[in-house]
Parts: structure tokens; sequence; C-alpha cells
């Protein structure tokens, strides 16, 4: 498969950058893979779709405050997106080593010092074999690094979302680039898909006698990273850590046995579960890395229905979702929504693939 087959052109205003004024009021198109038809409601609608004895599972990773911006001590501005923290975050009140990608006015280099609010501090020490710098951060007024991160971090939004530092939308976006159901801090991206449900909605969910079972799998660098082989299967996922529990596969493999339907809130749900699942579909606990790269020709095993938003042209989660819907159906539904004028991407609007 080529590269160029998972291209479609999108018209720049139909990139949302704001999400709707109220969680939960999006749009939602409806894919019936069987009839290969589609049709529009509003996200509201999604329980419409569960019926009793079906599990909705998600994915309560929770996203770090992980963009910081800083200057160097020259007065230059420097942006760093923190990616993976070493060592033991509670025995390091004060200090903190992390791998970070960085960009800044001017070249960036080694021993350059960044100053940030909270008088937090950052030296660059060189590039880890991936390319990643590794910046020692230190609070300078001896209290706790990691409250302090909190106050001047900035959620990690994809560079398609323009803020540029924007103070007025850092406590909207920390707020809603979140879903309401996240519990273990570690993402830093969100699992966009679960940005649609509200409480509410997921009450209505449970009061029709659907399961809903938890999952996480910490969003990592790969979400930024584009494809660059022409050939797709040479390309290569960075690894990203979930965690499945016991009770969690039981839950799903109890409602499935039945007859009933796993609905997987997003992308990152599918490669779990499907990373987890036997070729009997017998979903199994596990705790680890998964790389899988699921293209068309993957035979899914534990995901009957998938919730997910609209995905960047030639990326790796159109390719998932080509896998699931077929391709050639996923890019006349976009090319509907582009007309229908959906919003797109991590703000935007939902699909519900049947």
């Amino acid at each position: 498969m080529k590269l160029s087959d998972f291209d479609y052109s999108l018209p720049p205003f139909l990139i949302a950058q704001v999400p709707p004024a109220r969680r939960g009021n999006s749009r939602l198109m409806v894919l019936d893979r069987k009839k290969a038809a589609w049709e529009h409601r509003s996200f509201a609608h999604l329980p419409d779709y569960l019926n009793s004895g079906d599990i909705l599972v998600v994915n309560d990773t929770k996203v770090l405050p992980a963009r910081l911006i800083g200057r160097k001590e020259s007065g230059g501005k420097v942006e760093v997106l923190l990616v993976r923290k070493h060592g033991n975050a509670s025995e390091e009140r004060h200090s903190q080593e992390w791998e970070c990608l960085a960009q800044g006015s001017g070249r960036l280099r080694e021993k350059t010092w960044v100053l940030f609010e909270e008088d937090v501090a950052g030296e660059f020490r060189g590039k880890t074999p991936e390319g990643l710098w590794r910046l020692c951060l230190i609070q300078g007024k001896g209290e706790d690094l990691g409250i302090s991160l909190g106050k001047i971090g900035y959620a990690p939004l994809p560079p398609y979302i323009h803020r540029n530092g924007d103070r007025a939308m850092r406590d909207l976006d920390l707020e809603r680039y979140q879903t309401v159901y996240a519990q273990r801090e570690g993402a830093i991206a969100a699992p966009t898909a679960g940005l649609h449900f509200t409480e509410e909605t997921l009450d209505q969910i449970r009061g029709k006698g659907v399961g809903l079972a938890s999952l996480t799998l910490h969003v990592g660098m790969g979400t930024f990273l584009p494809v660059k082989r022409e050939e797709v299967e040479k390309h290569g996922l960075e690894p990203e850590f979930f965690d499945l529990q016991p009770g969690t596969a039981e839950a799903i493999n109890g409602a499935r046995k039945p007859g009933g339907r796993a609905f997987a809130v997003g992308t990152t749900v599918t490669r779990a579960l499907e990373s987890s699942a036997d070729e009997d579909g017998e979903v199994r606990a596990h705790q680890g890395k998964t790389d899988l790269f699921i293209l068309p020709g993957h035979q899914f095993q534990a995901v009957d229905a998938l919730v997910t938003n609209f995905h960047l042209p030639r990326s790796t989660l159109l390719m998932l979702v080509s896998a699931f819907a077929g391709r050639e159906f996923i890019l006349a539904a976009y090319e509907e929504a582009i007309k229908q004028g959906y919003r797109f991407y991590s703000y935007g609007d939902a699909m519900l693939i049947l």
C-alpha cells in the first residue's frame, strides 16, 4: 500500500480550533459497514446505537500539561514538549530530568539554560539517540516541581491548533483537552474520541444496560510523527505503554460471548484491545507496550464498533479506521463530511462506525 492511498484534501477552515461551547455538542456521522451507508446525527444520539449487553471501552489516560514556554538567558523564546520522564517522581521533588522536543528562536545548544515561570529553570544536556533533548528541570524556590509544572504547563495541543501562548485559552484547553473520565496521568496527547463524552451521556449509556470498562494507554510521541515511507508497511510505530486489567478483560469477554458488542472509544482503545486479543477474540489482561500498526487487511478480533474523530490525511490513524471500515468507504465518508461542513481533528466532530 502507498502513502498516497490515504490522502484527501481538507479546507483549512474545517480544522476545529476550539472545542464546542458545551462538551458533547458535536455532530456524529454514523457509518454502517454492512449497508455501506451513513447518516448524520448529533453526538447526543450515540446511546441510541448501543443495546443492553453491549460494552463501551474507554481510555482513562490523563494528559500531562506537557507544553512549556520559556526564555533563554539571551531572551529568545523556547517551546518545550515534555515526552518522557526519568526516575521516580516521588523522589524528585525539586528537580527532574526529561526527554523532550524543543524549538526556539535561534539554534538550541547543549548547556543552554531556559527560564520558565514559577522560578522553574531548565538546562539542555545533549540529545538522545532518538534525537530528543535531555532537559534537567529545577525548582529554584525549593517548592514542589510537579506542582509548579502544573501551574505553568499548557495542554500539549497538536500543531494544527494555533494558540501562540495565549494565556486566556490555557484554562479552557486544560479542561477540554481532557476526558471527563481521565484518571491515570501519563499522556502527551488526548484520546480525542473521548472528549465528546459527558457524565450525562455515560449515565444514559449505563441506564440502557450497557457495560462501561476502562483501560489505560498513554498516548506518546508517535502521535506527532508523520509517516515518511511511501510504502506504508515499512513505517514503524513508537511503542506506547498500556494497561488492561483482568477486570476489564473479564467484562469485555463476558459481554461479547453472549452476543454483546464491544464499542471501542478511539483508536487507542482499538490498538490496546487488538494487542491483547487472541485469534478466538478472547481478550487477555496485559500490562506493557504495544507498537501494533493496524493497516487494511488486519483481522479485528476484539472490536465490534468504533467511536472516533476525523483524522489527518496520510496518518496512521486514518489507516486504522480504513482497516476497520474499508479504505474506499472511509474516504467516501470523509468527502461527504467535508461537503456537510463537519469539524475535523482533535476538537472536531465524531464518527461512529458500526
